[in-house]
């Protein structure tokens, strides 16, 4: 490797959306993330389905499904 031409790697802190916070090493000293291992829906087993905008209804007009009751 050539001396001088790599950035230096610190300690950097990741701030999550949900106000995790942990260390990681990075080139950058804060890292802001939206989603981290304590509130993605994987890790935690708890599903968040979040129907923006009515898309599922929209979905089934557009291609006449119709809800099985």
């Amino acid at each position: 490797m050539k001396a001088g031409i790599h950035p230096n790697y610190n300690k950097a802190i990741v701030k999550c959306a949900c106000g995790n916070t942990f260390e990681t090493g990075s080139v950058k000293d804060e890292l802001k993330v939206e989603i981290c291992s304590e509130c993605h829906p994987f890790f935690t087993g708890r599903q968040k389905l979040v129907d923006t905008g009515g898309r599922v209804e929209r979905f089934k007009r557009k291609y006449g499904m119709k809800d099985s009751e």
